[in-house]
């Protein structure tokens, strides 16, 4: 199964769920341009997100959905809400849906959790998933130890739901490797950060623009909260604190409102830029249209030339 089968999207494409970046209109737009939109939940209570939602089905008429972090304070009442406002696809994080399940399901929604393991994937399936994205460790945000190329296969092959792939994909050469990894789509969202639709402000989109390969430094390792993010004076600050054993308190005063800063004030210096590794492909300031069929026609064109390699 494709994952547009599953969605009803022209794509095999889901935008990534991106707090403080993934508002009701953006999702509309991707969502509009062929993916799976998603409404980001992060930062946001019950009500403010209802409001995002409610202007994402205002401005498409095609399917998307809401990321819930389940980490979030409010994270009982959305849960509540996203049943009232008939959400009918929803991705997790950040912890196990488990109790919410049988209410969405009953209400209709297909739920993808997001896996950085192969045992996590395994939980989320009995809890009745219907499918999971496995995220590898090359993403943006908050990150798994295992990479993508490894993570993938192997929870293809212990869990009998399709499998969607994320991190590291921002083209059509990557997006053609996670299918021929076993994936039946993918999600994306460093690649999307750059699109003219994305709220983010233009100084973010400009170092990304600007970055290199090697770019992105992954900080709170020792908190057991990793989050990868693009190397500045906060990031080389905070790994320098907890090289030397900084308490939790003083590591989250460092990045406290860091990713608002950076996705609304344009504080590339203070400001948590979060970014994939992939941040070293992005050339250009392009509609999320062109970004979405150059991705999905170039893995096309990947995929129908693999038959003729010789190895």
């Amino acid at each position: 199964m494709k994952l547009r089968d599953l969605t009803g999207t022209k794509y095999s494409v889901i935008q990534g769920g991106m707090a403080n970046i993934a508002t009701g209109e953006f999702a509309a737009a991707c969502s509009n341009a062929g993916a799976l939109g998603l409404v980001a939940s992060g930062g946001m209570d019950a009500e403010s997100l209802r409001e995002q939602i409610r202007i994402c089905k205002s401005k498409t008429d095609k399917p998307f959905g809401v990321n819930l972090m389940l980490m979030n304070p409010d994270v009982d009442n959305i849960a509540k809400m996203l049943v009232e406002e008939k959400v009918q696809f929803i991705t997790t994080g950040a912890g196990n849906p488990g109790k919410s399940m049988k209410a969405w399901k009953e209400m209709g929604a297909k739920v993808f959790p997001v896996v950085a393991s192969v045992a996590l994937a395994k939980i989320m399936v009995r809890a009745g998933a219907d499918a999971v994205i496995a995220e590898g460790g090359e993403s943006g945000g908050h990150v798994g130890d295992m990479t993508t190329m490894t993570l993938l296969p192997q929870v293809v092959a212990a869990v009998d739901v399709p499998v969607i792939a994320a991190g590291g994909i921002a083209s059509g050469k990557q997006m053609a490797a996670a299918m021929m990894l076993g994936a039946c789509g993918v999600q994306v969202g460093t690649c999307l950060l750059v699109s003219e639709e994305c709220p983010i402000h233009e100084n973010y989109k400009q170092t990304l623009i600007k970055a290199k390969d090697n770019a992105t430094t992954v900080t709170g390792r020792s908190q057991g909260a990793p989050v990868r993010i693009i190397k500045n004076e906060m990031a080389r600050e905070y790994l320098k604190l907890e090289a030397e054993g900084a308490d939790r308190e003083k590591l989250e005063h460092i990045t406290l409102g860091g990713l608002r800063r950076a996705v609304c004030d344009g504080d590339m210096i203070r400001g948590s830029v979060m970014s994939g590794q992939v941040c070293g492909q992005l050339t250009a300031i392009r509609p999320v249209v062109e970004i979405l069929d150059e991705m999905v026609t170039g893995a096309k064109t990947c995929l129908s030339k693999a038959a003729s390699i010789e190895l």
